[in-house]
């Protein structure tokens, strides 16, 4: 039976949140595998508290200290279930980081996940928040899950349609959240695959690169280039990567903002159409503000960084702004992509 893992009291979470804000658990444990999970869920004393499960941090904004018990996931390990010539059915342990992870698979020429190069956090928040960029989502090579129900300790696999993906969505979001913690994480990747360059910016980058025919290798090079050239380190500013979803409208109501705004990029999404929230934000000039130590950053409108030390509070502060003059000026509602505590 494992330990009950070390808990700490009134803890400081600045260096657990890549915004870089300051915010205190009341308690805070650091769990390395399920069973030491469930020894922890099993204290008497930490069941009827409100419970927040903890990654890279990498997608959450602390607005308040939390007064509950943080768990931060440190369930580490790699491990290929089935295998054959095609493709591989590959495990892996939600604490691992999720870049390391597309690393480990592109240096093994398994293909899938190579468009989703450089995406900040664990992987056990990547099915949560649906990850997607350059064309891929993660429901594209996602097979299963295990997850720990916090109330009774029980373990439950979800498969693909349990978990209700949508865009940057999943019932990990809604039905389910705070409900389970994710320990582990299956993903069926290609031996043989084809390379995904659908995307705009991503095929224009290889163009220019003199690269005609791309590995997944070259794709995971030139998506971790594009990124590094456009997206601030966490390691050196303060963010959480894209702070808002890209708005998904009605085809009715683009042809009406296309008549205003014959430039406004676009992307088909099904019978909508995707807009980019980056460049909405742009055109309401915020791109490059800074208010005290907030700001959007000068590079990326969709990132807003902490500057220094810019509280939870007046992030959020700043992020109403934007969405309000986005409405005001395009009548569009932008939603965060970031979890708001």
């Amino acid at each position: 039976m494992a330990n009950v893992p070390d808990v700490k009291e009134n803890f400081d979470l600045k260096d657990n949140n890549t915004m870089g804000v300051r915010a205190k658990a009341r308690y805070f444990a650091s769990v390395t595998s399920a069973d030491e999970l469930r020894q922890l869920l099993l204290q008497r004393e930490y069941k009827v508290i409100p419970k927040l499960m903890l990654g890279g941090g990498s997608n959450i904004l602390f607005v308040n200290d939390f007064e509950g018990l943080v768990i931060h996931l440190n369930i580490k390990g790699r491990e290929i279930l089935e295998e054959n010539n095609k493709e591989v059915l590959f495990k892996v342990g939600a604490g691992e980081n999720w870049h390391e992870t597309v690393k480990y698979a592109v240096d093994n020429g398994w293909g899938g996940i190579e468009n989703l190069s450089l995406i900040p956090g664990s992987v056990g928040a990547a099915p949560i928040q649906n990850i997607g960029a350059y064309g891929v989502e993660l429901e594209d090579v996602f097979e299963s899950l295990e997850a720990v129900d916090l109330d009774t300790g029980i373990s439950k696999t979800f498969d693909k349609s349990s978990c209700e993906f949508g865009y940057r969505d999943s019932v990990f979001k809604n039905e389910f959240k705070g409900k389970y913690i994710i320990t582990q994480v299956t993903l069926r990747l290609q031996k043989d695959p084809e390379v995904n360059t659908t995307y705009g910016a991503l095929s224009k980058h290889l163009e220019e690169k003199g690269i005609s025919n791309p590995g997944i290798k070259d794709i995971s090079e030139t998506v971790i280039s594009i990124r590094q050239s456009k997206l601030p380190d966490p390691a050196k500013i303060g963010n959480t990567g894209s702070f808002f979803k890209n708005p998904v409208i009605s085809s009715e109501t683009f042809e009406e903002l296309q008549k205003e705004y014959p430039k406004i990029p676009n992307y088909p999404a099904g019978e909508e159409v995707k807009i980019p929230a980056a460049w909405l934000i742009d055109q309401c000039g915020w791109k490059g503000k800074q208010i005290g130590d907030a700001g959007v950053h000068k590079v990326h409108a969709l990132v807003i960084v902490n500057y220094g030390n810019a509280t939870g509070a007046e992030i959020i502060e700043l992020a109403e702004k934007i969405r309000h003059s986005v409405f005001e000026k395009f009548g569009v509602k932008l939603i965060p992509e970031v979890n708001i505590v």
